[in-house]
């Protein structure tokens, strides 16, 4: 009977995020900011390139609408910054992909040209050289294309952290 008094009874909500594995320990940090705190009774589960954080708060929670209302800004500016990040790689991947498809069909000319009766020779030559090189270059050309596009996002990006950080430093001062 004595225990009881010493623990009052707490109701909790509770709440279940999937983020990047590789920044779990980010996002529980800042969710602690607004009134989170892991949920000891679950662990957190990880799959592949995700981890599921299972996390629980108070349900009377002091300025819980002001910290509801940080939190929506904290995880759009997380979804923005993941966005940005997959933004790195796509225009890379897209020339590539389009570079290596019209050297591929350099080669199919290629082989048309040597398996024609009788064949072409120098056609079937001259229409490999691009073959190749549109087989070679794709790679250098995504790795220009990230690394333009790193330059161009990367400023945003840290933009985007600091005002997370804000966000999170004014969902502690309201704890």
């Amino acid at each position: 009977m004595e225990q009881k008094k010493n623990n009052p009874f707490v109701g909790y909500e509770y709440k279940e995020v999937t983020v990047p594995s590789d920044q779990a320990s980010l996002y529980m940090d800042c969710y602690e900011n607004f009134g989170w705190e892991p949920d000891e009774n679950i662990m957190i589960t990880s799959r592949n390139s995700s981890a599921t954080l299972r996390m629980k708060r108070d349900r009377k929670i002091i300025n819980k609408m002001e910290l509801t209302r940080l939190q929506r800004h904290f995880e759009a500016c997380a979804k923005e910054i993941d966005e940005l990040e997959r933004s790195k790689t796509t225009a890379g991947s897209i020339w590539a992909m389009v570079v290596g498809i019209i050297g591929t069909a350099f080669m199919a000319g290629s082989v048309f040209a040597i398996t024609n009766d009788p064949p072409i020779y120098w056609l079937s030559v001259l229409l490999a050289v691009p073959a190749f090189i549109g087989w070679i270059t794709p790679y250098f050309i995504f790795r220009r294309k990230v690394e333009i596009q790193t330059k161009k996002v990367q400023p945003i990006i840290e933009a985007k952290q600091d005002e997370i950080y804000e966000i999170c430093e004014k969902g502690h001062s309201l704890l």
